[in-house]
């Protein structure tokens, strides 16, 4: 792989963090300075983490390993979705499956249903079939592939995750330690980096911070991985596919755009945390205990 270039992280955004008041402490070895009210990150530190990660996914494909590259956040899934079809790596764009690492056994039955249903309409097995019922299973597979599409050749639990915005994809994080599956992830200044196993300090709201660190470590696992077919392993991988999704000219990103990322990002974490409190104080209502209504007597006589 190329040299990790100061300059292109420099370029794409990737040392704007978020707004002071919405930094997470244990970020702060990542912190260079405030400036306008605004964290910029120590790029020397995502340079150091981003080489690290680089290494961990390179070896990780040359041992024959599965990986999958996680962004459902919306300025991620064009990204990750081009990046992944193209190198041949498993990911997920639309949003994480709970239960996909601690509950495998059960995920994989949707997964084989869809290579079944893939196989039975490629082979003519939906021609017994009536217009309506071919209709309904199209639809369903269609849903089914939005969701597991990028997941399909998965045969067991991925080895690693990388995965953008640690505060969107939590549970993720949290099954992962669970099951003692590695994580790479970019690590905004609003997150507890904490229970990475390779943190990468960087803007996680700019499409161009996004698309640089993702590349780098794509390819650096395809790389991996080439060494591990040379030597004849058995490696587990999606198709290389043409890229569908068109990703945004990142080079013209100017410093208005990515302060304007960073408000759709606060905006969407106050959206969240609502919901969040909406659901909680809906389950408190449920929970509170049902006062018995007394049935109503006669009504006592008044003795004069």
């Amino acid at each position: 792989m190329e040299e990790v270039s100061l300059r292109t992280l420099l370029e794409k955004g990737s040392h704007f963090g978020h707004k002071v008041s919405r930094w997470h402490p244990k970020a702060k070895p990542y912190i260079y300075e405030a400036k306008d009210g605004i964290h910029i990150i120590d790029l020397s530190k995502t340079k150091m983490g981003l080489v690290a990660a680089a290494l961990f996914v390179h070896k990780l494909g040359e041992e024959g390993k599965t990986f999958v590259m996680l962004g459902t956040k919306r300025q991620a899934r064009a990204v990750i979705s081009a990046i992944a079809q193209k190198e041949g790596i498993f990911y997920f764009t639309q949003h994480w499956v709970g239960g996909f690492i601690t509950n495998w056994e059960e995920i994989k039955k949707n997964v084989m249903k869809i290579r079944k249903m893939r196989k039975d309409k490629k082979e003519g097995g939906w021609k017994i079939y009536p217009k309506h019922e071919i209709v309904k299973m199209d639809k369903e597979l269609k849903k089914l592939e939005l969701v597991y599409g990028g997941v399909v050749e998965l045969e067991n639990v991925p080895d690693a995750l990388f995965i953008i915005d640690l505060k969107k994809e939590g549970s993720a994080v949290k099954e992962a330690t669970r099951r003692g599956v590695k994580v790479v992830a970019i690590v905004d200044t609003n997150t507890d980096p904490t229970p990475v196993d390779f943190p990468i300090p960087a803007n996680d709201d700019a499409v161009g911070s996004i698309e640089y660190i993702s590349d780098y470590i794509a390819r650096s696992y395809v790389e991996g991985r080439m060494i591990a077919e040379k030597k004849g392993l058995i490696v587990v991988k999606p198709p290389v596919k043409e890229v569908i999704e068109e990703v945004k000219d990142t080079k013209t990103q100017s410093f208005k755009d990515i302060k304007e990322e960073k408000k759709e990002e606060a905006k969407e974490d106050v959206k969240e945390a609502s919901k969040t409190q909406s659901v909680k104080e809906e389950k408190k209502e449920e929970e509170k205990p049902v006062e018995k209504k007394k049935k109503a007597g006669k009504p006592k006589k008044i003795k004069n």
